[in-house]
Formats: C-alpha cells, sequence, structure tokens
C-alpha cells in the first residue's frame, strides 16, 4: 500500500499503475470503521486497485469547532487499509487540495440541500460536492463508492 501527499506524486503514480487497469475510490474523513472498510473490500472486488481518500475537508464544516474537534486516527486508519487490500491512500493537507483558494464552489441541489442535513448546516453540500469534484478530477477513478450515511 502506498501512501501520498500530494496531487502530484499520487498522479505521477497512478499514470504509470494504473493503465489499463480499473481504478476505485472510496473517500472518506478517515476515523475509518468496519464500514468503511466494508466498502473498501466490496472496491477491491470490482476493481483492479483502488485509492482511499483520507481528508478532513474544511469546507463542508459550517462550525469551526466541528472541524477541529473532528476525530483523526491516521495511523490507525492506514493499518486498517492495510489489511483491506488498499493499494493507495491519498492524505493531502487543505493546501494541498485547494491551492490557496479555500473556499467551495456552488451547486443547484435542486433544493435537495435545504432538507436532511442541509437545513442544519449553511453550505454543507456545496462543501462536499467540491471535495468530491477535486478527488474525481484527481484521480480519475473508473468507479467510486459512497457509505450509507452519504446518501444525502
Amino acid at each position: 500500500m502506498e501512501v501520498f501527499k500530494t496531487i502530484k506524486s499520487l498522479q505521477q503514480t497512478l499514470s504509470h499503475k494504473v493503465g489499463k487497469s480499473t481504478l476505485g475510490l472510496v473517500p472518506t474523513m478517515g476515523a475509518l470503521h468496519e464500514g468503511h472498510l466494508s466498502i473498501v473490500k466490496r472496491a477491491k472486488e470490482e476493481n483492479d486497485l483502488v485509492i482511499v481518500s483520507i481528508f478532513v475537508n474544511p469546507t463542508q464544516f459550517d462550525k469551526k469547532e466541528d472541524l477541529v474537534n473532528y476525530p483523526s486516527t491516521l495511523q490507525a486508519d492506514l493499518e486498517a487499509l492495510e489489511s483491506t487490500g488498499c493499494d493507495f491512500v491519498f492524505v493531502p493537507s487543505a493546501e494541498e487540495v485547494y491551492q490557496g483558494n479555500l473556499s467551495a464552489d456552488s451547486f443547484d441541489f435542486g433544493g435537495l440541500d435545504k432538507v436532511m442535513e442541509g437545513k442544519f448546516r449553511l453550505d454543507h453540500f456545496d462543501g462536499v460536492a467540491t471535495i468530491v469534484k477535486k478527488l474525481f478530477l484527481i484521480t480519475r477513478p473508473n468507479k467510486a463508492y459512497f457509505g450509507e450515511k452519504d446518501y444525502q
């Protein structure tokens, strides 16, 4: 399992190793549990290679204290991912991902962003959609895998 902190090093490796292989992406914010690991295992069954991102995205938090208090268990997460057969892990900093422009794009969710969590967390879904878009552009996966909590 290879761990990357920069977009450039990740993309260089992916360009050499993916080729005609299929790549599955499992975006996470870390603090992994058995649910996450089952998704990684499924991605591994359905793809030649799997990349897991661990990134606590600041643009999806409307309260700074929630961001600051979000659990960080990187070493345990890496050990757990190793046991799943995960191929790559991307653990960038906010600076690396946002390149000095720490802001979310604006999306039209047709009102879906005003229900469930969106009703209580201003601009939450813009932040989530922004990071998912960025991760897709960085990794170029064939498939992406999300948990049931990500349904909304």
